[in-house]
């Protein structure tokens, strides 16, 4: 391969930093020129925070959000409603639902969405510990706040038909948000809003 750069530890670092998402070679460039011209100290910070967060990071063995202990901060902290669960696809999404301050309950990251054609199904997400929960906690609603989407749609169902069985509260986040949108790309009042304005999901 032809050498497109002047020095091939250059060239290496670019080629690492363009493998991160919505990063092209022009931009990986750029931060890797960036971190040259910085004090070594300040690299090193900067390399030693990334391994550090890669090795130390948890993730909650109730909910499945990122934390530093066993159990996250929202999980363990006794002043959130433990009877209502907001069931979300991913880590981002709980900032999204906790920007908006108008949530006070627990959550439960599901780790994605059905999606047959990406070969993603029910036992690749966190579907079975959702209903361990509702089973075996005094939960009286889940809240589903899935992306408005045909992948967000086919879990928000399947869920549902795995809660049938119990007593429990299963509601949906109001269409203030339009079909198709990413959860984590809607503003806050609005997500707020959807939040505050849930409805009954009757499985239709």
């Amino acid at each position: 391969m032809i050498q497109q750069y002047p020095s091939r530890l250059l060239e290496r670092a670019v080629q690492e930093f363009s493998k991160l998402p919505g990063i092209g070679r022009k931009t990986a460039l750029r931060l890797v020129l960036h971190l040259l011209r910085q004090d070594t100290d300040d690299v090193m910070q900067f390399t030693d925070a990334v391994c550090q967060m890669k090795q130390e990071v948890k993730f909650c063995r109730v909910c499945h959000n990122i934390s530093d202990q066993d159990i996250c901060p929202i999980c363990s902290d006794p002043r959130r409603d433990s009877s209502t669960i907001c069931v979300v696809e991913n880590i981002q999404d709980v900032m999204a639902v906790e920007n908006t301050q108008q949530f006070s309950g627990l959550y439960h990251v599901l780790g994605g969405l059905i999606s047959p054609m990406d070969g993603i199904g029910p036992s690749d997400l966190e579907i079975d510990s959702l209903v361990a929960r509702v089973a075996e906690s005094d939960i009286k609603e889940v809240i589903l706040a899935l992306s408005p989407t045909m992948e967000g749609d086919t879990t928000n169902f399947y869920i549902f038909r795995k809660l049938a069985a119990y007593d429990v509260k299963i509601s949906i986040i109001a269409r203030g948000i339009a079909v198709g949108n990413e959860l984590e790309y809607t503003d806050e009042v609005t997500l707020g809003r959807s939040i505050l304005n849930r409805t009954p999901f009757d499985g239709k």
